[in-house]
């Protein structure tokens, strides 16, 4: 006979289940950078290119509010002050006409690729506010991307002359000046020499309605004696390429030492001992409604008023000139 089957054991008990694991909480919320100092490098946006636009846009991409480097200002100051009060013996007035906020200056200069009444103004600005009141002149890219003149123009507080650069040199509280009509502008013909060209440019004044500062025209002459243009040579800079290489429509033909008469694109000449005057005037408010910025008859009124103002303190300052080329 079969030996009985033994009873089955009893099932074993569930395994207790392992605690949850507390729920983490959501990661905060990183707080948003701080806005860069004024005198931080910032950066502008540029378009890709290749070859020499390419140099170019790299050497440019970054700028500084800082304003002028006061050291190196002091240690050039004995021979600034030569050129400013011997060479050009530079007469500026309408200082009371200033603002006492930040403003955003518009003049005219002449000298082909070397506007030394433009540098003069902004040397006359540095030598009467110092570090208290900063302005920033403006430059082509071309210029600022120059080996040795681009880190002096630097040093001297030069900006870009884009929106990007500009605006955020008013938001920082300072001063700018721009020259709107470029190199149409100072590579105009000396027989124009007293004929205001703006180039019907009229970012200047959006920009001054986007930032809500005053308008502040400069008449100036004199820069276009310090380097006489025979000839604009617009076809030239065609043939030659040079908007597509340097963002320039002009190649001058310009009259000066050490070649005598010669072709110019980059800086080639050294400044004749010209009189230099400037005259700062009445300042134009802009209005404080940023939407019209898009009210194209309200942007053409003010470039018009600028611009008369402009060209009535050449005409003036000019009647003062007593020799054809040294003032």
């Amino acid at each position: 006979m079969a030996a009985p089957l033994a009873p089955a054991a009893p099932p074993a008990p569930p395994a207790p289940r392992a605690p949850l694991a507390p729920r983490r909480p959501p990661a905060a919320t990183p707080p948003p950078p701080p806005p860069p100092s004024p005198a931080a490098a910032l950066r502008r946006n540029v378009e890709p290119h290749r070859g020499l636009p390419g140099l170019i846009a790299k050497r440019t991409q970054t700028f500084s509010l800082a304003g002028p480097d006061e050291a190196f200002m002091g240690r050039s100051r004995l021979l600034l002050d030569v050129v400013f009060d011997r060479y050009f013996r530079v007469q500026g007035e309408g200082w009371d006409r200033l603002p006492d906020v930040p403003s955003l200056l518009v003049g005219v200069h002449a000298g082909a690729t070397l506007t030394m009444d433009a540098w003069m103004l902004v040397y006359a600005w540095w030598r009467r506010f110092g570090a208290d009141r900063v302005l920033h002149g403006t430059a082509h890219d071309v210029l600022l991307a120059l080996p040795a003149l681009g880190e002096l123009f630097r040093r001297g507080g030069v900006i870009p002359a884009s929106a990007r650069s500009v605006g955020a040199a008013l938001a920082a509280g300072h001063d700018v000046v721009v020259w709107p009509g470029g190199e149409k502008d100072s590579m105009r013909a000396w027989t124009r020499r007293d004929q205001v060209e703006l180039a019907g440019r009229t970012g200047f004044v959006r920009q001054a309605i986007r930032s809500g500062v005053p308008l502040v025209p400069v008449a100036t002459v004199g820069g276009s004696d310090t380097a006489p243009v025979l000839f604009e040579g617009g076809w030239v800079a065609r043939r030659l390429g040079g908007k597509r290489l340097l963002r320039a429509e002009m190649c001058p033909v310009v009259l000066g030492p050490p070649f005598g008469i010669a072709l110019e694109i980059l800086p080639a000449h050294i400044p004749l001992p010209a009189k230099i005057r400037f005259e700062l005037l009445d300042p134009i408010d802009v209005g404080d409604d940023p939407d019209r910025v898009d009210d194209p008859a309200h942007v053409q009124q003010l470039y018009t008023e600028v611009e008369r103002s402009i060209q009535a303190g050449v005409t003036r300052l000019a009647r003062r000139r007593r020799f054809p080329l040294f003032g």
